[in-house]
């Protein structure tokens, strides 16, 4: 899955307003970012590199198998293949996205 597929199915499941009320980055390294803006409605979701109140770090490959519910966030965190940087309840709401 491209960064492209993977924006597009961010943006699918975050819709017009996910609730989340803040702002999230998924660092996915080298292969880029997702950057989510739910502290406007409709929710924006873009791959720019912005400051967020909450970054989450995790390999293409591993948030792929996040999406696709092969891997389940509480899992990749608890593993060392998630990691949280900034407001954890933010991260704590990602459930709903994920």
């Amino acid at each position: 899955m491209s960064l492209e597929s993977v924006t597009n199915t961010i943006k699918e499941r975050v819709g017009e307003d996910c609730g989340l009320g803040a702002t999230l980055k998924f660092d996915l390294g080298d292969d880029g970012k997702v950057f989510i803006d739910a502290t406007v409605v409709p929710n924006t979701v873009s791959n720019e590199d912005k400051d967020a109140q909450c970054t989450v770090g995790v390999t293409h490959d591993d948030f792929e198998s996040m999406l696709a519910g092969d891997l389940a966030p509480t899992t990749a965190f608890m593993s060392g293949k998630l990691k949280v940087e900034g407001d954890m309840g933010v991260a704590m709401k990602l459930q709903s996205i994920m």
